[in-house]
């Protein structure tokens, strides 16, 4: 499978530059997104869409950045996009998803649970119902029972193509997950928000404290953030040979990823 790595949503929050990692995954089936980032209905209509985090995370909501747009100028037609993957049902993961109303929309039932079907007040406040007004078909997976380089939880996607494994990883929200991908000389495991920046893998660069301090106030569970963090890391200490971890806001990482898809290589 040949996996394209995109930015669809630039956001500037105090002392930091974020992007929207989205994965693009050409497979024989048709496309596959790993999460869609801002879409063109966000960036009509922001204050509605996004609500009062924007004034914090400051998103450019550029229309070139969206994955509607950068499919497009790939030479694929939005109705090529058969599923969207979800790590989590965020704004700035979510905001595309009404670009390709055709999608399914996989995530786990946990997520499915606590955005759209039985909210706490507190995931009433957080999630952004008008992102998905126009009702995706959701597909609910329970990842259980499977095991994958150490993570206890998990589940191949084998009706979208194989190769793509959706790893349960709560904290960051109920029904939070991890995405795999093997695109054919290499596995890319796009951790979504379990981690913010690449200082919490390396141990040495230093994260933001607007990045720290974010990541622990919408944290719907803060132990398992750190649990989460420390087995992470661990798998990034043992820099295994063909994997490479992302998370959907790191700059660096994205490029590294970049780099490393134009050079064939694990790098």
């Amino acid at each position: 499978m040949k996996v394209h790595h995109l930015n669809c949503g630039t956001m500037r929050p105090p002392g930091a530059q974020l992007v929207c990692h989205v994965l693009l995954i050409e497979t024989a089936n048709g496309l596959v997104l790993v999460d869609s980032g801002y879409g063109l209905g966000d960036i009509a209509d922001p204050k509605r869409r996004i609500g009062p985090a924007r004034h914090f995370i400051r998103p450019a909501l550029d229309a070139e950045e969206t994955a509607a747009r950068q499919i497009e100028k790939l030479g694929f037609r939005r109705d090529d996009v058969r599923h969207i993957v979800l790590t989590h049902f965020d704004a700035d993961h979510i905001g595309g998803l009404s670009d390709f109303p055709q999608a399914q929309v996989h995530l786990t039932a946990d997520e499915a649970r606590g955005a759209v079907h039985a909210p706490s007040r507190r995931e009433r406040i957080r999630y952004q119902s008008p992102q998905w007004a126009h009702g995706p078909r959701l597909v609910e997976h329970r990842p259980e029972g499977e095991k994958w380089r150490g993570f206890a939880a998990a589940k191949e996607l084998g009706t979208i193509a194989p190769g793509i494994v959706l790893i349960a990883l709560p904290g960051h929200t109920r029904g939070h997950a991890a995405i795999g991908v093997d695109d054919g000389t290499r596995w890319i495991l796009h951790a979504g928000d379990a981690f913010y920046h690449h200082g919490t893998l390396d141990g040495r660069t230093p994260v933001p404290v607007s990045l720290r301090g974010m990541e622990a106030v919408i944290a719907y569970d803060g132990k398992k953030v750190r649990e989460n963090h420390a087995r992470l890391a661990e798998l990034y200490r043992r820099d295994e040979p063909g994997l490479v971890i992302v998370s959907a806001h790191d700059p660096v990482l994205l490029e590294k990823a970049r780099a490393g898809a134009r050079e064939g290589t694990t790098a």
